[in-house]
């Protein structure tokens, strides 16, 4: 018999006889209708015999129930229908009961054995719903039922029902804490029982229910580590979540920390290497000694199980889900090694482009992660730019990342991004903005004038916000170098007349009364203006009256003594009660009296004490102790159920407790050759990939081999291990033989390259850099010449083949070869600013010299003396020297030429001269000299190399080597030498130097000798500072330079007003702002000595 239709076409229309009317109007009777009593027409549909309206019943009320509507009336004519036969209104009906079962228990608790009959069902969905509803029946009466019931569950075929199984066993928990101790053994049990279970639907559940019943019991998770972290890639999103988030924590109290030796390596990396060289000369009568000691400085092995967790995650930073990808990155940034975790960094931006809530977790963790690693998102830094349409919250969060990230490379880029941000309309973005600007001025000295004179131009703004804004942070940046600022606090004083703003007027009040001996004419006249106005100032305004009238009394009694006396009695009556009590405190503090009089005698120090200048420091400094990605560092609070992260053990735990009796899923041989063949994909070796922190290394720029070597030992902890097949046995060896073996081996290969690689195949893959985080240094070294191999220009191969037959000569070691392994293992991957201890006798000379500057042999121009690149003692007979010759180079206008003389004081002649690899910080890139065949015993040679600074005074470090030597050596240029002259007219210099301003303009006073007063001596001293051209002034007491940065292009201007007493004022106008500050000094300097 067909059934009715749910709604009638014919509005007028009625059901057939015996049928009850359930909706004349489609409107009215459809699932959007808000008429309540339409509940008696689906009572009378629900007791109907009829499936058909039974179903449209329970539709109806479902979508009431989606709705936020009250259904609860309906519970006895619903749960009657439990028993129906058909199965679609029977899984609604299960769907209506989890709802109201809590809320309606007695009628639920009625139909228990239907429950129980349906936990027998041929249907899957049909047990799972009854052994959901089952458990949302929250009485401790049927507590007995239902473990019964997940007990039977948790055996079911079906894994599904397993699944929901997992999600009842916290139900039970939680609404029944007093569950004796066996009866959580037995839900103990049930978790276990599950936690063995092999398929993804039931992993993530059953670890959540872990999570929370025993989350104490990491013995259940050891037997089923390694199955965890197999099946994580196939699990539900949900779950990944929650197994990454247990195998963090995991992982803390099972492994090592991956960064424990990474201190110790660092702080004596020449001590351990020299120690083993000792430990050979002693030969082996000292192996006993040598054993006992080298556990203290056992190098750091990955444990295999620590490995496989790292490789089996890293794919899912590519998930689509942003919880998936942030739960990753916290693993990564917890657990990785150091040299590892760049590969997060990428992933991370990537979410950036989602909605603004998950951009705002996102930005959260970032900021947090910035501080430590900021390495990481260096090279991402413009992903962190805000947009007109971000909202303020995400704009704040991108300003503190942005501030994080700023050091003395970048922070022209970042400042000219705050210079547009300040124009922005939302007012507590551009407060946000100028205390960013303070921040950055704390954190790098260079630029710290440069910001406080943009902050001092912004108080003429018209917005009172930003003009108060930049008071409170000019305030704080002035306590770093008050003495030196006395004319910014006479412009801050002007401004009490004007700002209304309380904090702004506090603070100038503040720091007249502070620092009043730098303006003592103007102090008393601003306590004159604030008495006259002191009644209707806010309260935080009227405690620095108060203070500034006492410390003027203290240091000016004269002028003071009546004003002091009169804001003193005006604030003895005032409303607020903190005020009168500051009042009267101060008066019995300052006005020595016959019963206060002891106090006062120690007003001084009470009052003028020396106070250390504030430190600006992030928000998000200490929120690393919450774990990333939980609630608790959103909140920076600890929530309700966080589990804090264990701390590293300090002895591994024994490891065997996870290996696995029968290992099933592992006893397939042809499984184990798909895992190789799939391993470039799904199992990089981040040890060996990763090269640094602001690396980021794609799965699919890594190398096979680098898998396999990584697979093969569980960890990555040496690029050439894929070389030694006896890799363990070597590890057991003293650290004496294996550099040795590393030394020989690493020259054979070196040689046999050179014979053998074609001339067009450029070896260029840094790929197998990251090894150098290995504590070994005889890894390291066996790394470098590695890499030395691969990214040999072809042009040195050319001339090789001779060489080669030098090779048993290259095998000796002598003493001074130990210099030639130092430099290696002290330069893992570390900022580019930093420079090696073994070369600091290097760049002894690469600071600016005062002498007479004499001109070069090659070069007409005036620049730097020569410079010493390479002592003959430390070349073994060779010298190097180094000269800027201010002219252009031939190769590429945007390199600076430098001429690089070479002299040989040894016996014999040295051939082969050329640059080796290079290690160079972003940006810097070198045009290497051609090939010098032989230089003889006395001889001397020129040769012209061009390197690209990319406009910063960071070193370009990079190999001197000969056929049987190589020197690490380093070209620091002075910041005079990043520049070539320009030659233009007055008005052009004029009109240049007015867009200039700002932010981009630097003053520096200074009084000129006696010996530097004339026209020749003060042009010949600034161009010998700076390699820049004279421009025609029409005044005789004003010089003015201009210049271009070679990489860039910016313009330098440089102009010197000079009086005949001997004063006067140097501007420097640069859009690089580092540049133009660090020039100033230069300058100032080479002028005043």
């Amino acid at each position: 018999m067909s059934a009715a239709p749910a709604y009638s076409e014919d509005k007028g229309g009625s059901a057939g006889p015996g049928e009850p009317e359930y909706g004349h109007d489609p409107a009215s009777g459809g699932i959007f209708s808000s008429d309540y009593k339409r509940h008696d027409d689906l009572k009378e549909m629900l007791d109907t015999n009829k499936d058909s309206l039974k179903l449209e019943a329970m539709k109806r009320i479902v979508a009431m129930i989606a709705r936020g509507k009250n259904a609860s009336d309906l519970f006895p004519a619903v749960v009657k229908n439990v028993a129906c036969k058909n199965i679609e209104v029977k899984k609604l009906v299960y769907v209506y009961l989890v709802r109201y079962a809590e809320e309606q228990q007695d009628l639920a608790l009625l139909s228990i054995s239907t429950f129980q009959r349906g936990l027998k069902d041929p249907n899957q969905l049909i047990r799972a719903s009854a052994l959901r509803v089952l458990s949302s029946i929250r009485v401790p009466i049927i507590v007995p039922i239902m473990m019964l019931a997940i007990k039977e569950a948790a055996s079911d075929m079906s894994p599904y029902v397993r699944k929901t199984a997992a999600h009842a066993i916290p139900k039970l928990y939680s609404f029944s804490l007093s569950l004796d101790s066996d009866q959580k053994d037995q839900l103990i049990e049930v978790i276990e029982k599950l936690l063995a279970d092999k398929t993804t639907l039931v992993a993530g559940s059953v670890v959540m229910a872990f999570e929370e019943v025993c989350p104490e019991r990491i013995d259940l998770i050891h037997k089923n580590y390694r199955k965890l972290c197999n099946l994580l890639i196939d699990v539900e999103e949900w779950g990944q979540v929650v197994i990454i988030s247990m195998l963090t924590r995991y992982a803390r109290t099972q492994f090592l920390s991956p960064t424990q030796n990474e201190s110790l390596l660092e702080e004596n990396p020449e001590k351990a290497f020299y120690g083993s060289e000792e430990d050979e000369a002693k030969g082996p009568g000292s192996e006993a000694a040598a054993s006992t000691a080298l556990p203290a400085r056992k190098p750091y092995v990955m444990d295999p199980d620590h490995r496989l967790l790292l490789r089996n995650t890293k794919p899912l930073l590519q998930s689509r889900s942003a919880a998936v990808v942030m739960a990753v990155a916290q693993l990564y940034f917890h657990l990785a090694p150091k040299a590892e975790v760049g590969v997060i960094a990428k992933a991370l931006v990537r979410l950036l482009r989602s909605h603004s809530e998950v951009q705002y977790v996102v930005l959260q963790n970032v900021a947090t992660m910035s501080i430590k690693r900021r390495g990481m998102f260096e090279p991402y830094l413009k992903s962190f730019y805000i947009r007109s349409t971000d909202p303020t919250q995400i704009k704040i969060l991108k300003l503190e990342v942005l501030t994080n990230l700023a050091n003395e490379t970048n922070i022209p880029t970042v400042l000219r991004e705050f210079q547009t941000y300040i124009r922005s309309m939302d007012k507590d973005f551009v407060a946000a903005t100028i205390q960013a600007i303070g921040r950055c001025a704390t954190n790098i000295g260079r630029v710290r004038d440069t910001c406080l004179n943009g902050l001092v131009q912004l108080l003429s703004n018209r917005d009172e916000l930003v003009v108060a804004e930049s008071v409170v942070v000019i305030k704080k940046l002035l306590q770093m170098q008050p003495a030196q600022h006395g004319e910014i606090i006479k412009h801050l004083a002007k401004l009490t007349d004007n700002i209304q703003v309380p904090m702004a007027r506090a603070s100038i009040l503040w720091l007249i009364g502070e620092y009043c001996e730098h303006v003592p004419r103007i102090a008393p006249d601003v306590l004159r203006k604030m008495a006259k106005s002191f009644t209707a100032e806010e309260d935080i305004v009227k405690l620095q009256v108060i203070n500034l009238a006492a410390k003027l009394y203290l240091t000016n009694s004269k002028q003071t003594k009546l004003l002091t006396q009169y804001v003193l009695s005006l604030a003895k009556y005032d409303q607020n009660y903190d005020i009168r009590d500051r009042a009267r405190f101060t008066r019995q503090l300052i006005v020595p009296s016959e019963q206060g009089g002891a106090l006062s005698r120690h007003a001084k120090k009470l009052f003028l004490a020396p106070k250390p200048a504030p430190v600006l420091e992030s928000s998000f400094k200490d929120r690393d102790h919450f774990q990333l990605g939980s609630l608790s560092h959103l909140l920076n609070a600890k929530a309700t159920g966080y589990q804090e992260l264990p701390d590293w053990p300090e002895e591994a735990p024994d490891p065997s407790v996870r290996n696995v009796e029968v290992p099933e899923w592992t006893k397939c041989s042809n499984r184990e050759k798909r895992k190789e063949k799939e391993k470039p994909f799904y199992s990089d070796s981040e040890g060996e990939s990763g090269p640094t922190e602001s690396a980021d290394s794609d799965p699919e720029s890594e190398s096979e081999s680098d898998s396999k070597s990584s697979s093969e030992s569980g960890s990555g902890e040496s690029s050439s291990e894929s070389d030694n097949k006896g890799q363990d046995e070597d590890e057991e060896k003293g650290r004496s033989s294996e550099s040795e073996h590393s030394e020989e081996e690493g020259k054979k290969r070196k040689m046999k390259k050179r014979k053998k690689v074609p001339e067009g195949q450029e070896g260029g893959s840094f790929s197998d850099e990251g090894s150098d985080s290995s504590s070994s240094s005889s890894e390291s070294e066996m790394t470098s010449e590695t890499e030395e191999e691969q990214v040999e220009p072809a042009s040195w191969r050319k001339q090789t083949p001779p060489s080669s037959k030098s090779a048993p000569a290259a095998k000796e070691i002598s003493l001074l070869d130990l210099e030639d392994f130092t430099p290696p293992s002290v330069q893992p991957v570390s900022p580019p600013t930093v420079v090696s201890t073994s070369l600091a006798a290097d760049l002894e000379g690469l600071t600016l010299t005062d002498s007479p500057l004499v001109p070069s042999l090659l070069s007409p121009v005036l620049g730097v003396g020569r410079q010493e690149l390479l002592h003959r003692v430390a070349g073994e007979g060779l010298a190097v020297d180094y000269t800027f010759s201010r002219q252009p180079f031939s190769g590429d206008p945007h390199m600076v030429a430098v001429h690089i003389h070479f002299s040989n004081s040894s016996d014999t002649p040295i051939k082969g001269l050329h640059v080796g690899t290079p290690k160079l910080p972003a940006g810097i890139s070198i045009q290497e000299f051609p090939e010098i065949e032989s230089l003889a015993p006395g001889e001397s040679a020129t040769a012209v190399m061009g390197i690209n600074f990319c406009d910063s005074t960071q070193a370009a470090n990079f190999q001197l080597c000969t056929q049987t030597r190589q020197f690490y050596v380093s070209i620091q240029p002075p910041v005079g030498e990043l520049m070539a002259p320009v030659f233009m007219s007055e008005n052009e210099f004029k009109k240049e130097q007015g867009k200039l301003t700002g932010m981009n303009e630097i003053t520096e006073k200074l009084t000129l000798p006696d010996t530097c007063r004339s026209d020749h001596v003060v042009v010949q001293k600034v161009t010998a500072t700076a390699n820049l051209g004279r421009v025609p002034c029409g005044t005789s007491d004003e010089y003015r330079f201009a210049g271009r940065t070679l990489t860039s292009g910016s313009l330098v201007l440089l102009t010197l007003d000079a009086q005949p007493t001997g004063a006067a004022q140097l501007t420097v106008n640069s859009e690089k702002m580092v540049i133009g500050t660090m020039l100033v000094k230069d300058v100032v300097q080479a002028l005043t000595q």
